[in-house]
């Protein structure tokens, strides 16, 4: 049952990350096999944490992760901060986040 009660934990922490945001960021980034993925990150104790990402990939099929669906057998929502300046991320406009995420 630990592991039940720690993946409501987490789902916990990036719903009220989520709900509580004041300011998104969003982000693409170009994988290695030519698939797309789209991210919406919050500031959170002075980190930028994802708290929605989707995965287009080059067979066109969609994966969409946040705390209301953490991971399946594709893949899941990163679990670590990510970095603007270091990490290979182009800032997107919200609005083109949306058209992917509700897709």
């Amino acid at each position: 049952m630990a592991d039940q009660e720690r993946i409501a934990e987490i789902a916990a922490y990036y719903r009220a990350l989520d709900e509580g945001a004041t300011l998104r960021h969003h982000f693409r980034h170009a994988d290695e096999e030519a698939g797309l993925w789209y991210i919406e990150a919050v500031p959170d104790r002075g980190e930028l944490i994802v708290i929605k990402q989707a995965e287009l990939t080059s067979a066109g099929q969609l994966h969409r992760y946040s705390w209301e669906h953490l991971d399946d057998e594709h893949g899941g929502l990163t679990d670590r901060a990510i970095d603007p300046e270091e990490d290979p991320l182009e800032a997107i406009p919200a609005e083109e986040f949306q058209r992917v995420w509700t897709r």
